[in-house]
């Protein structure tokens, strides 16, 4: 199927052009015309066929969000197996303690190619409806590691499986499931109409700020009237779980203490929405609280039924 739709296909500058412009299709044609050449990069490096595949799917995924960055559109494809290099060589440096021989400014480019800026993904980025789309279609398991992992800063396999209450070795599991997913409905994208994540984003992060306004007025429940379920349930951080009416108590302590909350980041789905916020204690008492806070909340009926609260380890 892959090598008719190849066949006749435009040159790469077209196709990397279409992609750049939002073209999804265009975008998986360039991986699948290349794909051989990336697997035999990571197959060279890596020596196995598992980790040599999650490879490939990786730079995919980096393709997706990178793609605006080819200047030489002719050269797309050295541009891939750079990035496949890239990937591998944090794979070995996390497999091994013994430092892997790089070329000078190797380091760099995996800092380049690392985690995505949420808002780089959501604002900038022309393909982001269809990586939304994409997103959603994977099963609710291996869509808030994805979430989590690609678009907020929970991003170590420790954090996610702590926030998920998940072995570590399940988030890498299923990490490699969505991968493999989001690189084969890149090779498979067709015209379907996409939601419009962007508008859906900025809904939620009003919503959060409007909630995070009033809380610090001493107003929460209020604001939670009209989006959260009154039988919601929230799990913190310790593990305990409470009915949604000991959001207000909690924040009325922390406002009591001199601690601020402070929204960074919103990342939203149809059915899981995430804050992130910076917890900022008062200067008298810089480490009375953890720095940061994520909350996930998971919808139905687009209400929110539960939430789930996580302090992300010191950095």
């Amino acid at each position: 199927m892959v090598v008719g739709l190849l066949a006749g296909a435009p040159p790469d500058s077209e196709l990397v052009s279409a992609a750049q412009a939002g073209d999804a299709g265009a975008l998986g044609l360039v991986l699948a015309r290349h794909r051989a050449g990336m697997y035999a990069v990571a197959l060279a490096l890596l020596g196995h066929g598992a980790d040599a595949e999650d490879a490939v799917q990786e730079a995919a995924l980096i393709a997706l969000r990178r793609i605006g960055d080819v200047r030489d559109r002719d050269a797309v494809g050295p541009w891939l197996r750079m990035v496949v290099r890239n990937v591998c060589r944090a794979q070995l440096r996390r497999m091994s303690a013994v430092p892997v021989a790089e070329p000078a400014g190797a380091v760099a480019m995996d800092r380049t190619y690392g985690p995505p800026d949420p808002a780089e993904v959501l604002d900038r980025h022309a393909l982001r409806d269809w990586v939304w789309s994409a997103v959603e279609d994977l099963s609710p398991g291996l869509r808030l590691v994805t979430m989590l992992r690609y678009f907020t800063d929970v991003t170590s396999y420790e954090d996610i499986a702590a926030l998920c209450g998940t072995p570590v070795g399940t988030v890498r599991s299923r990490l490699s499931q969505a991968r493999t997913k989001l690189a084969d409905a890149l090779l498979s994208s067709a015209e379907r109409v996409h939601d419009d994540a962007t508008a859906r984003t900025a809904l939620h992060r009003g919503l959060a700020e409007e909630i995070m306004a009033a809380a610090h007025r001493g107003d929460i429940a209020s604001a939670m009237s009209y989006g959260w379920s009154p039988r919601a349930d929230v799990t913190w951080p310790t593990g305990k779980v409470t009915g949604v009416d000991y959001l207000g108590p909690a924040f009325g302590r922390d406002l009591s203490d001199g601690v601020r909350h402070d929204l960074r980041n919103v990342v939203a789905g149809r059915e899981v929405v995430i804050w992130e916020a910076a917890l900022l204690s008062p200067p008298e008492d810089p480490y009375h609280c953890p720095p940061g806070v994520v909350w996930v909340h998971f919808l139905d009926g687009g209400r929110v039924s539960r939430v789930r609260l996580y302090h992300p380890r010191r950095r």
